[in-house]
């Protein structure tokens, strides 16, 4: 079936005047539904904007491919609409997008895996789009699409029968006919993954050099990779942003790269593949990709975001469920430490919230360690990431009270426990074939455990000596300076979000609550409750300063933020701390600073917005917070790199064969 059969009935649109993304969705929506292609426009649509919700459809050259694998799906189908002004559709590079299509696919099957796919074979040919959008009428527009459909038909038909690069056949990959190998893969593995995909192969013919592509979409592996291929080739690409399956690879020289590489920059990837400097990849060292292979800093981030993007979940998740607690919850001042417990419902919510919020910091290390050392390494983060929660020391072990490390030990944790693993494997290779089935088994999860625990036992107590050494200070000047005082607070309560020194200045309120100093645990709520706001504002009003995933988890912060938890911003936290850190902590610092010379009082130790209406000077409280929060969102959003504008420099050298 041609591209063109998918568009019968009168699914295409031209020139057409709508002013956003919903505007559009429900044009192609209404395409469809009057084409009879779906039989409940009203669920389809909802489906559309599910798969919206997850990342953003648009795949550059101001192109968007919304598509729904949905019951409301007669028949797999598309409808095509270009747009006098483009809209915002979340692309990367901030671009508008003008021409849409919309796939429709029944729950059977991929079929919109496999539309999308034929799409990007297309569209990789910049004329193409250019032609649709000349296009005056949707007669003009589908014969566009059909000589471009004709051409690559016979191009690829051409190719297979000279057998020529990127083609497979028996005899020629016997041969090691391919000089080069790729990958590619995107998160959502679908329109990227294939962009990518042909702009590599386009790339290899252009420079005549053999090359075999293998795509790992969600439809699965198509085009893989044999072992003669890679017995033959000279180096292979991993064009990914996910972890694929490497140990194939074992002894080849393999460049790794992002899949936006892949398709921004692929004669650069085939040159540099083909340059010789393109280290040895070794699978006993666990990780995808080497510091040399990537880069220190982008390896760090990788293995970085392995472990954010599981904690994630946790966070939110019990970060709603203790917001409830508090919200159905009664205040009682007699008892303000069971506030969020205090009734059978609220402390039902407390507990399932706190118990999702406990996995947070294991999960968080156990995946950080999972990225570096692969599968064994999983064990040894996740109980240092547990380690770091509880406070477990050798001290602890003689009377002395557990400390937590929070999250900044779970990241140490989790680094750690990840070398661990590597260390392990390489000190396990020399063992004789009939012990190395012991290694998953015994070896790596015994030694890696107790390493781990030797480890964060003698790393928790550190963070208990910087406790002890904070709280002294904090204590000799408060009668110095309120302001000064409730400056360094709140910015304490940003510097780790929940961890030793959050808590250092969190203890010091309480014991101040106590003593009827009610002002210091104003100033200490309120440094907590800036940093997740001044997240959700950034991505309201900065949203070129987060990823299209960042910000969509960043709107959880409001309500994270006005119910005092704080570890709402520690995702963000954690994947760019030498930005995020810094302008969070000035963010509280200056409203812990205004909340005491407005001389707000707080006599409760949590609540966040549902204590407001037993503080002192409510109203002022309100103007600190969102005055310290604007601080916070101004800072990061001059220090964050602006994601959705082309980086500036060079143009990528041409790759010589």
């Amino acid at each position: 079936m041609k591209i063109t059969d998918l568009l019968a009935g009168g699914r295409v649109s031209l020139g057409e005047d709508l002013a956003s993304r919903d505007a559009a969705i429900d044009r192609l929506c209404g395409l469809m539904a009057e084409s009879g292609a779906v039989k409940d426009p009203e669920a389809f649509r909802k489906d559309i904007y599910e798969r919206e919700s997850k990342s953003s459809t648009s795949v550059g050259m101001g192109i968007a491919t919304p598509h729904a694998k949905s019951a409301a799906a007669l028949i797999p189908a598309l409808a095509a609409v270009t747009l006098k002004k483009g809209v915002d559709w979340g692309d990367e590079d901030d671009e508008p997008a003008d021409l849409l299509f919309m796939i429709s696919s029944p729950p059977e099957g991929d079929a919109h895996i496999e539309i999308l796919a034929r799409l990007m074979g297309l569209i990789t040919d910049e004329a193409f789009p250019e032609s649709l959008r000349k296009a005056a009428t949707p007669e003009e527009f589908l014969a566009a699409i059909d000589r471009a459909e004709e051409a690559r038909l016979a191009a690829e038909a051409a190719e297979k029968a000279a057998s020529g690069p990127g083609q497979e056949s028996p005899e020629a990959a016997a041969k090691g006919a391919f000089r080069l190998l790729a990958v590619t893969a995107c998160p959502t593995g679908i329109a990227h993954t294939y962009m990518a995909a042909e702009k590599l192969d386009a790339a290899g013919k252009k420079l005549q050099i053999p090359l075999k592509v293998e795509t790992n979409g969600s439809g699965g592996v198509q085009n893989p990779l044999t072992a003669a291929d890679i017995a033959g080739a000279d180096a292979v690409i991993i064009a990914a942003d996910k972890k694929v399956e490497t140990a194939r690879f074992d002894g080849k020289k393999v460049l790794f790269a992002s899949v936006t590489d892949g398709i921004h920059r692929p004669e650069e990837l085939i040159g540099r593949a083909l340059s010789g400097e393109v280290p040895v990849y070794r699978e006993q060292g666990g990780a995808q990709a080497s510091a040399e292979e990537t880069g220190i800093a982008r390896g760090i981030y990788k293995n970085l975001m392995n472990g954010v993007s599981h904690m994630l979940p946790f966070v939110i998740g019990g970060g709603i469920l203790i917001a409830l607690a508090f919200l159905l919850d009664d205040y009682n001042p007699n008892s303000p430490g069971d506030f969020g417990s205090g009734t059978p419902l609220a402390a039902f919510f407390m507990k399932l919230g706190g118990s999702a919020f406990g996995f947070m910091l294991p999960v968080l290390a156990g995946y950080i360690a999972y990225s570096i050392g692969d599968r064994p390494a999983l064990v040894t983060g996740f109980v240092g990431g547990a380690l770091a929660a509880s406070g477990l020391s050798f001290t602890s072990l003689y009377g002395s009270d557990p400390v937590s490390g929070g999250f900044l030990a779970a990241l140490f944790a989790g680094f750690a426990g990840g070398y661990i693993q590597l260390g392990l494997k390489k000190l396990t290779d020399g063992l004789p074939d009939s012990l190395r089935g012991l290694k998953p088994t015994l070896i790596f999860p015994l030694f890696g455990v107790f390493l781990i625990g030797v480890l964060m036992f003698a790393v928790n107590p550190i963070m208990g000596i910087v406790n002890t050494w904070l709280f002294g200070g904090l204590s000799s000047l408060g009668e110095g300076s309120k302001l000064l005082l409730g400056f360094i607070l709140g910015g304490m309560m940003a510097t780790d979000m929940g961890g030793p020194i959050n808590k250092a200045a969190y203890v010091f309120g309480t014991a101040a609550i106590s003593a009827g100093n009610y002002d210091i645990m104003a100033a200490v709520m309120i440094g907590g409750m800036t940093p997740p706001i001044a997240i959700a504002l950034l991505a309201t009003f900065f949203k070129s300063r987060l990823t299209p995933d960042e910000r969509k988890s960043a709107f959880v912060n409001y309500i994270m933020g006005l119910c005092f938890i704080t570890e709402g911003a520690i995702p963000f936290a954690a994947a760019d701390p030498l930005r995020v850190i810094p302008s969070c902590i000035v963010g509280s610092g200056v409203a812990g600073a205004m909340s005491m010379a407005f001389a707000c009082g707080l006599r409760a130790p949590h609540g966040g917005i549902f204590v407001f209406p037993v503080v002192d000077n409510w109203g002022w409280y309100l103007v600190a917070l969102a005055t310290g929060s604007v601080v916070s969102m101004i800072l990061l959003a001059a220090l964050k790199k602006n994601l959705l504008k082309p980086a500036a420099g060079p143009a990528p050298a041409a790759a010589a064969a």
